[in-house]
């Protein structure tokens, strides 16, 4: 039957909260439509190319972890998966996916770039940019969706790092494979309270593994690092306030203006320079996403923090090329 070795079947449900969509409860006829609106609705809107010789077959789990993080642990045949060009269409898909391989091949293209995974290793795409995924024969992975807004506080451009293999061979990559892989093999023995708590340390070891890939290396001791991940956290959840700035931002948390601008000085920004850089990505991606058409520029660049459309015009042409308006009309020609 060509069907996948896998422990799937051992993996529980109803205590972690999880729930599972196997194309083996579907009537033959109707699977590759089912797995295309359930692909849709969970993950990212696909065309599906189904194997040529072997049948259908896709067994996931999804578990819902804090702050939106979800672990999908996937089992497959051989299948193909393009992102069609009107998605997303729910803010919930508006995230990135972690991707480890547990099992057989996997090829991700995205951004101009193109990964091969072997067993063991990992890879991140956005979810809201076109994308391939090639896989040749039986495989399985283990899928995590991260909202954009939580990676983001943890990562600076994400963007650049899509379709790139991220070593797990040693150091900080070798743990997140190993944490991930073992969580997902301790399923069934995990209390629902117990496997929530997994959740921050599997998605802050992802993120060290992807700084670590981009050579972000940030020497920093566990309670600066605690207190740069809480700066960021307050700024992204107030990026729209046009009056922070750095002695707001130090008021609200605390610390003085010279510690905290030391603390950025090791990601080689200031802390004015990382507001900008958060408020003008946020203005990109709105531009970019068909769910925020709706939104003028005026009321985009005011939801970031921008009350000067003149200033923002410049800052955003200087970083990305040309100006706001052109940059929206280029991506809805692509959409």
């Amino acid at each position: 039957m060509n069907q996948p070795v896998s422990h799937a079947m051992d993996l529980p449900t109803t205590h972690l909260g999880g729930e599972r969509f196997c194309t083996e409860l579907q009537p033959v006829s109707q699977r590759l439509a089912w797995l295309r609106e359930i692909i849709g609705r969970e993950y990212a809107n696909v065309e599906i190319t189904p194997p040529g010789d072997m049948y259908l077959y896709n067994d996931m789990f999804i578990y819902p972890w804090q702050q939106g993080v979800r672990l999908s642990p996937i089992y497959s045949n051989a299948i193909t998966l393009e992102r069609l060009p009107c998605e997303p269409e729910h803010i919930s898909q508006d995230c990135y996916f972690a991707v480890l391989l547990t099992a057989g091949q996997y090829k991700l293209e995205q951004g101009g770039r193109e990964v091969f995974l072997k067993p063991g290793e990992m890879t991140i795409y956005d979810a809201t940019e076109p994308h391939r995924i090639t896989i040749p024969a039986q495989f399985a992975k283990v899928l995590i969706s991260i909202p954009r807004q939580l990676l983001d506080e943890r990562v600076s451009n994400v963007s650049r790092l899509t379709a790139t293999r991220i070593p797990s061979s040693s150091g900080i990559g070798a743990v997140t494979s190993t944490m991930i892989r073992s969580t997902v093999a301790q399923l069934p023995k995990l209390s629902h309270s117990a496997f929530q708590s997994l959740s921050d340390p599997v998605l802050d070891s992802f993120s060290l593994s992807i700084r670590e890939t981009a050579g972000q290396r940030v020497h920093l001791s566990r309670s600066q690092g605690a207190t740069l991940w809480r700066l960021k956290q307050f700024i992204s959840h107030n990026l729209a306030d046009s009056e922070l700035d750095a002695s707001k931002i130090a008021a609200a948390v605390g610390l003085s203006l010279r510690y905290i601008n030391k603390l950025f000085e090791q990601e080689q920004t200031s802390l004015m320079r990382f507001v900008t850089q958060q408020r003008l990505a946020r203005c990109r991606h709105y531009l970019a996403s068909c769910l925020h058409a709706h939104l003028s520029i005026t009321e985009i660049a005011m939801q970031a923090g921008f009350n000067n459309m003149a200033h923002f015009s410049r800052v955003f042409r200087q970083h990305y090329g040309m100006s706001p308006r052109a940059y929206r009309q280029q991506q809805l020609k692509r959409h």
